[in-house]
């Protein structure tokens, strides 16, 4: 019998030669450098974004996704990267994007108008290099459409950006790439939070209506679970991370068209560094509590 098995390997090896090396040794999760994504409990969570690899970011509707997404941005252009953004239906705002604190001189915007034109120009961006980040927006697209993409499409990008200093991140209401993903995150909104103006009530939760006061917008609950991973995330005992994407909350706010500028402030800070009363950060689990 033995002798048996040892012959079908070297079989085995001979037919893989050239193209496996060492089928059939162990081979231990890639170690991989990874980079924050601009948001401390998510870098916790997951070890940071990996370079030459594919992370997914799913979510319903106002989960946080555009937040992620624009710190990301902020992040990777406050360090000098050059990033793209493939935009699947023309929906990236970019006023907002540089209010949050990306430097728009270091972005390529792709406006695209259908899946087809996004796949071709993600697969170009890659091929051609140079970018330390590249962004795919898919949340505006109908996920019934992105869940017809065939599986080698994605393995094509999985390919184009192996062995790169490149950062792709997907973003989309479903998960599709399956195996071809070296992270996958998916993010879930919880209780938006309101403060009154006048005095009478500190802060609201989203079982009350916050139109019967005059009310502001102070944050809302995102929840993130770690789906998948490829790599060693930097710390193994939590498997989700509550945070707050909060607002501009600063004079900026009530000028005419500033109040889709958002920006995301997790540790319950306000613009100005003060600390907001809604939430404070919990010293034993790293998980922001609301009060």
């Amino acid at each position: 019998m033995a002798a048996n098995l040892a012959a079908l390997r070297s079989r085995v090896e001979l037919a893989l030669a050239g193209r496996v090396a060492a089928p059939f040794s162990y081979r231990d999760r890639k170690l991989v450098e990874t980079v924050s994504a601009g948001i401390p409990e998510i870098d916790s969570l997951t070890g940071g974004l990996p370079r030459g690899g594919l992370t997914e970011i799913c979510g319903p509707p106002c989960s946080g996704r555009s937040t992620l997404l624009v710190s990301a941005l902020a992040e990777r252009t406050a360090h000098a990267e050059v990033c793209a953004l493939v935009d699947g239906r023309d929906a990236f705002d970019p006023q907002s994007a540089e209010a949050a604190g990306v430097e728009l001189q270091k972005l390529l915007w792709v406006r695209c108008q259908n899946i087809s034109q996004v796949f071709r120009a993600t697969d170009l961006l890659l091929q051609g290099g140079g970018f330390g980040f590249v962004a795919v927006d898919l949340t505006d697209l109908p996920p019934e459409t992105v869940r017809y993409v065939p599986l080698n499409a994605w393995f094509r990008l999985r390919r184009a950006v192996e062995d790169t200093p490149t950062v792709l991140m997907v973003l989309e209401q479903e998960a599709n790439a399956k195996t071809c993903a070296s992270l996958v995150l998916q993010l879930e909104s919880k209780t938006a939070y309101w403060s009154s103006t006048n005095g009478i009530s500190k802060e609201f939760s989203s079982s009350i209506s916050p139109h019967t006061l005059a009310c502001l917008f102070d944050g809302l609950g995102i929840h993130a679970e770690l789906l998948r991973t490829r790599i060693e995330p930097l710390n193994k005992s939590h498997v989700g991370y509550d945070f707050v994407s909060l607002p501009q909350l600063s004079q900026a706010l009530a000028t005419a068209g500033a109040a889709g500028f958002f920006e995301s402030k997790i540790l319950g800070n306000y613009l100005d560094g003060s600390a907001s009363p809604l939430a404070e950060k919990s010293k034993s689990k790293g998980v922001l509590q609301l009060r």
